[in-house]
């Protein structure tokens, strides 16, 4: 398969929103298939570790961003590559976290139904995948159930799951203007897509225990939080 894809498509990109990951990113970045990916963008999210040090030694580029947040991380990678003269821009830009939680090596499988059918976004579920016991604690699990079932009822378009790990094709990453700086950034996502009819579908991905402790869910005010602006940003579409 990994030949076909890099037959078909040369300009796949990838951005990676890093808070004190230096434990996990070179894992990260060393496991992406270098055949299928043009330029891997770690996004430090003012990190106070050695993240953005070990991540440029791994091979890939190093945005700072300062403004905390995993959107603001997310809008840094893009305003990156929006600034490149438009032949240098990418076809597809895929999305995973820097905590090797997902497994980079799937990528291939999480791009390929936008170059082989078409589909403009691609979610890698965790729900219908493999979930190693422990991944996602239960609040987790729950909140991203509820968020699901409400944008099917709500816009109507099915998904189980918010995971990180995506791929889309950049054009409609641009047409989709993203503006939410911190929690709201995957569900914003997906609710543009459904609101703008766009094509997608979900491929079964593996997740495992991250490496380091959660920012969001390890936490009982980060769970919160994030669960609140999910809601908030689902409804806040509409």
């Amino acid at each position: 398969m990994w030949e076909i894809l890099v037959m078909q498509i040369k300009k796949i990109d990838v951005i990676i929103p890093a808070y004190n990951e230096e434990a996990s990113i070179a894992h990260v970045i060393n496991d992406i298939p270098k055949e299928v990916v043009r330029e891997i963008i770690v996004c430090n999210n003012a990190s106070t570790d050695n993240t953005a040090e070990v991540a440029l030694q791994a091979g890939a580029t190093v945005l700072n961003q300062p403004r905390m947040g995993y959107g603001s991380a997310c809008l840094k990678g893009i305003e990156y590559l929006k600034a490149k003269s438009e032949d240098e821009q990418p076809e597809i830009v895929v999305f995973l976290d820097g905590d090797y939680s997902d497994h980079p090596e799937e990528l291939p499988l999480v791009a390929a139904p936008i170059i082989e059918a078409n589909y403009d976004m691609v979610i890698g579920s965790r729900a219908a995948g493999t979930l190693e016991e422990g991944a996602m604690m239960p609040q987790q699990l729950f909140g991203n159930w509820l968020a699901t079932k409400l944008i099917k009822l709500i816009y109507g378009y099915h998904f189980t799951d918010l995971g990180p790990f995506r791929a889309i094709k950049w054009s409609q990453l641009l047409a989709m203007e993203m503006k939410d700086p911190d929690f709201g950034w995957t569900v914003e996502m997906q609710v543009k897509a459904a609101k703008m009819k766009m094509k997608c579908t979900e491929v079964p991905v593996t997740y495992r225990k991250r490496i380091g402790v959660s920012k969001v869910s390890g936490t009982v005010r980060g769970t919160i939080l994030a669960g609140h602006k999910i809601l908030w940003t689902i409804f806040k579409l509409m």
